[in-house]
C-alpha cells in the first residue's frame, strides 16, 4: 500500500465537512480538514443560525403585538425593535454556536489536523494548500470534497450596477431597511420577508412563480400566502423582473405581472434566488474528478468519477439543505473508511421553512404522487381541530399524510402550521422505520400537543375503512341499535 500523509482529506468545513471529518476521525482514520474561511460554513455564519435567530426576535415582537391587541390595557404600545440590539443578538448567537460546536480546537481534540488555507488538487492523490504560513503539499489516500455553495443572483439587467443583499451579506447590515424588496419567494425570501415585516420594515416579495414555496404542497403554500398578506407583506407573483436600477437607499425594481407593469421602490434589495456550487479553482481536472456547472458528479454513494474521492453537500448541486449535507457526508465516509455500501436516502428527504406558520414537507407532495401515477390515499386533518392550536390561537394550519391504499405505508407528508417541522420529523421517523398509518394511529401521543394533530391525521385511516355493510353485520350479530355510519368520504374528517 502506498504511503500517504493522511488517510482521509476533507476539503471544506461547513456542515458536510465537519460531519465527514468528525466521523472519519472517530472511525480511526488519520484525517486532515482544510477550510479557506471559518469553520461552520453557511449554516453557522450566513444561513440557518442567523436567519432563525432573526426569526426568533421577529416572533417575539409579533407575540408582543398580539398580547397588546388582546390582553393589554387600552393605552399600551407595542415595543419597537432596536436593530442594533437585534442584529447584535444574531452575531452573538452565531459566535456562541461556533465556539460550542465548530471551533478548530474541538476537532483538533478528535485528532483532526485542521488547516486554514486554499487547497487545489495537483494530482489524483495530492493537493497543494496555500495558507497564512505559506504553502504545503499533502498526499492523501482518500478524499471527501465538501466545499459547499454560494449565492448566485440571476442575470437581471441593471443588477450589477446597484447595491444588493444576499444571505451572505444580509446579516451584516447596520441599519434596518425602511422598505425591503425581495426577489424570490422561496424559503429565504419568505422567512426574511416575514421577519423584517414583523420587525417593522415594509416588505415586498416578487417571484416568477404563481405561488410561494414552489417545492411545497400548493394548498399549504396558499395558507402561508394568506398569513403573509394579512401581516402586511406585499406579494407580486407571476412577476418577470425586467430591470433593477437606483443607488444605495433608493432602489427600483421594474417587473411585469399578469401582463401589467409593476414598479416597486425600496431602500434595500435582497436577492434570494439561486445557488452555485463552489467547484472553481479546486483543480478537479487534475484529480480526474468530473463536474459540471451544476456541481460535482456523484453516484448514490456520493462517489465521484475517481473511486477514492467522494463529494457531499452543496458542492454536488444535489440538495441545498444542511441536514442533507450531513447525511451525504456520513454516507460518503461510511463508504470511504469502512468500505460498507451506504446509499443516499433520497426517499426520506424532508425540509421545513420556518415562517409562521411553518411549512414542512416529507417526500413527494400530493401533486407529485398523482403525476407519477401512484396509487395512494391522503389523510387530512386541519389545525382548527387540534386542541393545542386552538388554545394558542394558532389554527392556520393543515396536515396531510400520503400512504398506500391498503397497507397504509407512508409515502410522504405535508404540514403547514405551528411546529410543522417537529411534526414532519415525527413522520420522517415513522416513514424510515416502516411504521404504517395504522400503527401511527395506534400510538399513544400526549394530550394536548401539536404532535397529536399528526396522529389525528393518521386516525383518518380508520375513518376511511369504516364500511356501512360491515357495521350492519356487527349490529346484527351483537344486537346493537346505533346508527350505521355513512360510506367513506375523503372529505369527511373526524
Amino acid at each position: 500500500m502506498a504511503s500517504y500523509d493522511v488517510d482521509l482529506l476533507v476539503l471544506g468545513a461547513g456542515a458536510a465537512g465537519l460531519t465527514a471529518a468528525g466521523t472519519a476521525a472517530n472511525l480511526g482514520a488519520k484525517t486532515m480538514m482544510v477550510e479557506r474561511d471559518r469553520l461552520g460554513g453557511d449554516c453557522t455564519w450566513t444561513g440557518c443560525v442567523p436567519s432563525k435567530t432573526l426569526l426568533h426576535a421577529a416572533h417575539l415582537r409579533s407575540s408582543a403585538g398580539t398580547f397588546v391587541d388582546r390582553f393589554a390595557a387600552a393605552d399600551a404600545d407595542v415595543p419597537q425593535a432596536d436593530w442594533r440590539a437585534v442584529i447584535g443578538d444574531v452575531h452573538e448567537t452565531r459566535e456562541e454556536i461556533y465556539q460550542d460546536a465548530d471551533a478548530p480546537e474541538i476537532f483538533e481534540g478528535f485528532g483532526i489536523d485542521v488547516v486554514r488555507g486554499d487547497a487545489r488538487f495537483t494530482g489524483p492523490h495530492a493537493v497543494h494548500v496555500d495558507g497564512a504560513e505559506g504553502g504545503r503539499d499533502v498526499t492523501f489516500r482518500m478524499a471527501v470534497i465538501c466545499t459547499g455553495g454560494r449565492a448566485a443572483p440571476p442575470p437581471i439587467p441593471g443588477l450589477d450596477g446597484v447595491p444588493y443583499l444576499t444571505n451572505e451579506s444580509l446579516f451584516e447590515i447596520e441599519t434596518q431597511p425602511r422598505h425591503l424588496v425581495i426577489i424570490g419567494g422561496g424559503p429565504i425570501g419568505c422567512e426574511m420577508g416575514q421577519a423584517f415585516r414583523r420587525l417593522g420594515s415594509e416588505v415586498t416579495i416578487l417571484d416568477k412563480g404563481d405561488r410561494l414555496l414552489g417545492r411545497d404542497d400548493a394548498d399549504h403554500s396558499e395558507i402561508l400566502r394568506g398569513v403573509l398578506e394579512r401581516e402586511g407583506v406585499g406579494l407580486v407573483l407571476g412577476a418577470e423582473v425586467e430591470r433593477v436600477e437606483g443607488e444605495a437607499g433608493a432602489i427600483t425594481v421594474r417587473a411585469t405581472a399578469d401582463g401589467r407593469p409593476q414598479t416597486v421602490e425600496g431602500d434595500a434589495l435582497l436577492v434570494a434566488t439561486g445557488r452555485r456550487p463552489n467547484v472553481e479553482d479546486l483543480g478537479l481536472d487534475r484529480a480526474g474528478v468530473a463536474f459540471t456547472e451544476k456541481g460535482i458528479t456523484v453516484d448514490d454513494r456520493c462517489r465521484t468519477s475517481q473511486k477514492h474521492v467522494w463529494a457531499a453537500g452543496d458542492c454536488t448541486g444535489e440538495y441545498q439543505l444542511t441536514h442533507m449535507s450531513e447525511h451525504m457526508a456520513k454516507q460518503a465516509v461510511t463508504n470511504a473508511v469502512l468500505k460498507v455500501p451506504a446509499k443516499i436516502d433520497r426517499d426520506g428527504i424532508a425540509w421545513a421553512t420556518y415562517t409562521t406558520p411553518e411549512v414542512a414537507q416529507l417526500g413527494p407532495t400530493e401533486a407529485e404522487l398523482t403525476d407519477d401515477g401512484r396509487s395512494f390515499v391522503t389523510y387530512r386533518f386541519p389545525y382548527s381541530k387540534v386542541d393545542r392550536a386552538a388554545t394558542e390561537h394558532a389554527t392556520d394550519g393543515h396536515i396531510k399524510i400520503h400512504a398506500t391504499r391498503w397497507r397504509g405505508k407512508i409515502l410522504g407528508a405535508s404540514v403547514v402550521g405551528e411546529r410543522a417541522g417537529e411534526l414532519i420529523a415525527m413522520l420522517a421517523v415513522a416513514k424510515k422505520g416502516g411504521v404504517s398509518v395504522r400503527t401511527f394511529s395506534d400510538t399513544i401521543i400526549p394530550y394536548p400537543t401539536y404532535g397529536l394533530g399528526a396522529r389525528r391525521a393518521a386516525d383518518q385511516y380508520y375513518v376511511q375503512k369504516q364500511f356501512p355493510a360491515a357495521i350492519d353485520v356487527v349490529k346484527r350479530v351483537f344486537g346493537y341499535r346505533g346508527l350505521t355510519p355513512p360510506p367513506p368520504d375523503p372529505d369527511r374528517v373526524l
